[in-house]
């Protein structure tokens, strides 16, 4: 794990990352922004903080291992790998074209720093399973997360790996949904659900409990602001340690589609779209590293990227049961 990053620097890496996804995108002339934009606060505390990997050694056994279930989000895993140094930042460009180790969807034959190869959605966290019953098996240490979309979950493969993990006591699987409450081909809001609606089309789960869903499973739930960095490191330590019940653990952050740029966020078009011109310079005021540049001048020289330690700060995370 790399040491403990503050919130501050988090965030400026989260900035960086959010604007490399909006110039790739609008370069490739293809590619998903909303989703990327919501889960990258979790990614960049993940890939500066959590992880247990190094980048020199993509394929040391006893990395941590990360999922994206969510395969079409990853360009906001791109951004991350290369800020984090699995491959140069200049290769960014070259997402989705032919030929390019950036494909559409990740693909673990092509580039470092991948564990799976995704984009069906649903398989994610039965691959995760695996890999966690397999470390087990082995005599293995490691930890596997797996990310998940909420409108995803509506895949049914996703509640037999869940069943599954619970059977087997997986303590070393941690499944996080990215809880944007938005989806590409939603239904519109209407009287029953715009009061819970967090975006302009209907919530993947209106009138669900999810957290109750996933305890009903036999999971460990915690929910958190998916945006607030202390929540989501303490979630994650959390998640590692394992559940003294046996029960595998379950991440529920609650976030925003299309995060940090303001003309995206809770906009369901923004799900997968090419910003024009006018939108990249409205994003490149917002996000730009070079706009910004007095929080960003010393991030690099104050993460250290492969150096184990331990965060300092206090476990608080909202473990819910089933009736919350």
């Amino acid at each position: 794990m790399s040491a403990s990053t503050s919130d501050e620097q988090l965030a400026a890496l989260a900035r960086q990352a959010r604007w490399h996804v909006i110039k790739t995108v609008t370069g490739s002339k293809a590619g998903h922004i909303g989703g990327p934009l919501s889960m990258m606060d979790v990614l960049v505390t993940l890939y500066f903080e959590e992880l247990r990997i190094r980048t020199e050694e993509p394929d040391w056994a006893d990395r941590d291992r990360f999922v994206l279930s969510k395969g079409h989000a990853a360009i906001g895993l791109y951004a991350v790998l290369a800020m984090r140094g699995f491959f140069p930042v200049e290769e960014l460009p070259t997402f989705d074209k032919g030929g390019s180790r950036l494909q559409g969807h990740p693909d673990v034959t092509k580039l470092p720093g991948l564990d799976a190869s995704t984009g069906s959605l649903g398989q994610g966290l039965s691959f995760g399973v695996g890999a966690a019953l397999g470390a087990r098996r082995t005599g293995q240490d490691f930890h596997t997360f797996v990310m998940l979309g909420d409108g995803e979950i509506q895949e049914g493969q996703v509640w037999e790996a869940a069943q599954v993990a619970t059977r087997y006591r997986l303590t070393n699987l941690t499944a996080i949904l990215d809880r944007n409450g938005l989806q590409q081909y939603g239904l519109p809001s209407d009287d029953r659900t715009a009061g819970t609606d967090r975006g302009d089309r209907r919530d993947p789960w209106a009138g669900l409990d999810v957290a109750a869903v996933f305890h009903a499973f036999g999971w460990r739930v915690l929910e958190i602001d998916g945006h607030d960095y202390g929540q989501i490191r303490n979630a994650l330590k959390l998640g590692r340690a394992g559940d003294r019940e046996g029960r595998p653990t379950v991440i529920i952050a609650q976030t925003v589609k299309g995060k940090g740029l303001s003309l995206a966020e809770g906009t369901h078009t923004w799900h997968s779209i090419v910003p024009t011109a006018e939108d990249l310079e409205q994003a490149r005021r917002e996000l730009d590293s070079d706009i910004h540049a007095d929080i960003d001048a010393d991030i690099d020289a104050d993460i250290d990227g492969d150096i184990d330690g331990e965060h300092e700060n206090e476990l608080v995370a909202h473990e819910t049961g089933a009736t919350s």
